[in-house]
């Protein structure tokens, strides 16, 4: 009799353990779905408000308006603890002495758009994102300047489009 007692025992631990896993398990497939619902909205969203770091785009003035979006490198939704890299795109509307100013003074040169191959990076207008596309001059004339990509220290660099005429810089870091 005992040893039925302690086989039904430990059937009904075992069980216990088993509901208990299975609980947290689906607590946390629940939790990341969420997340990640949450952080493709986040994407999504094309942003108005200034730009908080003016370290990242020196010399644009006093801009007008400006529309960006942010996307996770990595997944901020991950179990594993730890920072994730962001991307950023955005398009800002340069008064015309400041788009003016900043292209002289980086020697801004006319992009070649079938000739990326010339860029010290892979980033072009062409991969900008659908939700700034609105914001975008129809029919651009970009200027590049690898010397004003290059002002940023950081590792993942910037890179920036101005088309002087439309005032319109669009960036990418």
């Amino acid at each position: 009799m005992r040893t039925g007692r302690r086989r039904r025992a430990a059937v009904l631990g075992a069980v216990a353990v088993l509901l208990v896993v299975v609980g947290c398990v689906t607590a946390v497939a629940v939790e990341t779905r969420g997340c990640q619902e949450q952080r493709q909205a986040d994407e999504a969203k094309v942003r108005v408000s200034r730009w908080e770091s003016p370290e990242d785009l020196p010399h644009i003035g006093a801009y007008s308006e400006i529309h960006w979006q942010a996307r996770a490198l990595g997944n901020p939704c991950s179990l594993v603890p730890g920072p994730t890299d962001w991307d950023y795109q955005g398009v800002a509307v340069l008064r015309p002495q400041d788009a003016r100013a900043l292209a002289e003074q980086f020697e801004f040169v006319p992009f070649a758009a079938d000739e990326p191959a010339k860029l010290l990076h892979s980033r072009t207008p062409a991969n900008v994102w659908p939700g700034l596309v609105p914001f975008l001059p129809t029919e651009p004339r970009w200027l590049h300047s690898q010397a004003y990509d290059e002002t940023l220290s950081s590792s993942g660099g910037r890179v920036v489009f101005l088309d002087v005429e439309r005032q319109t810089l669009l960036f990418m870091l």
